[in-house]
């Protein structure tokens, strides 16, 4: 494993591990599996890894519990709050007032067993009250010794450039990936500036640049189901440029997630992708992008693909837009 410098002198593994699918959003959880798969990412030199007090209900923290109090040493672990559940359980809405906040980070504490969160994020910038508040009360936590370091999620570079003001914003965690780069313009360039790690989520589109991804056979309850670039008018278009993908990855000597990883990685010293498996497997495959470096012809060649099959779709219904940070 290859590793990356998050603040002053912490060493992350260059590609992290995103916890959410073991226990949330995709498919059925598989918890002897996910617990495997925890182990061998410290095998692997895997020491980032990445939850949210919303995932699975707290379940998710609970589950990461099991390895993380008998490896504190080796795990730099990350989690998140805001996000609640409605009182019917149906829904969801975001609170990042400090009251909440305050509840949440105790919450967190108990279910991973553990005395500090390595790093907090606020999962979304609470759009009822100002930025520097939400983050003043998150800055307390670290003079309280339970958080070391703060991050924000899906921000915008004003709200990035407010919050950093009040207290150093070590990450940013946004959704980035080939077919999602909404962050090239603005955000990558400030994050470089500020010194702020950027952590994409989502680095492989959800799976589907592995080209293992079979649209009609995703399960009822898969959150994909209700996003737009995996819906029906999308999904031709989108198989296609998934398997000229993979078929450019077969010529590269790698694999499809490799591929679309290594890119990712190549785009600053300074990021940090996150992709998400409960399999071994998958791991495996992922950490084997750290060893592969992309010439300017396979940027190229990437590009290439990518210009063949433009029909993509959004990233995000627009549900789910209505968490966008307008700040």
């Amino acid at each position: 494993m290859k590793y990356r410098t998050l603040g002053q002198n912490e060493q992350l593994s260059a590609i992290g591990l995103g916890c959410m699918s073991m226990s949330h959003a995709y498919g059925v959880p598989d918890d002897d599996e996910s617990i495997a798969t925890l182990h061998y990412a410290l095998d692997l030199g895997i020491n980032f890894w990445d939850t949210a007090d919303f995932y699975g209900n707290g379940s998710n923290e609970e589950l990461i519990s099991k390895v993380l109090t008998t490896n504190r040493d080796k795990i730099f672990i990350a989690t998140k709050f805001g996000f609640r559940a409605t009182e019917d359980g149906k829904g969801s809405y975001f609170d990042g007032s400090p009251a909440y906040m305050r509840q949440a980070i105790d919450a967190s504490l108990k279910r991973l067993k553990i005395d500090v969160i390595d790093l907090y994020y606020a999962h979304r910038v609470d759009q009822k009250i100002p930025v520097e508040e939400m983050v003043g009360a998150m800055a307390e936590l670290v003079q309280q010794g339970k958080v070391r370091y703060l991050g924000l999620s899906e921000a915008s570079a004003n709200s990035i450039k407010r919050a950093h003001a009040v207290h150093p914003i070590a990450a940013l965690q946004s959704e980035y990936s080939l077919l999602t780069r909404g962050v090239e313009k603005e955000i990558l360039p400030l994050c470089k500036e500020l010194g702020i790690t950027f952590v994409p989520y989502s680095p492989l589109a959800r799976g589907l640049m592995t080209n293992t991804l079979n649209f009609k056979d995703l399960p009822e309850n898969d959150f994909r189901r209700t996003l737009p670039r995996y819906q029906e008018e999308y999904q031709e278009n989108n198989a296609n440029l998934a398997q000229a993908f993979a078929e450019l990855a077969t010529q590269k000597g790698c694999s499809p997630a490799q591929l679309a990883l290594a890119w990712v990685l190549a785009q600053g010293d300074n990021v940090i992708p996150i992709p998400g498996t409960k399999k071994r497997d998958k791991l495996k495959d992922n950490a084997g992008s750290v060893d592969l470096a992309l010439t300017p012809q396979d940027v190229s060649d990437i590009e290439a693909v990518l210009a063949k099959y433009p029909n993509v779709g959004d990233r995000y219904s627009e549900a789910n837009y209505k968490w966008a940070d307008k700040n």
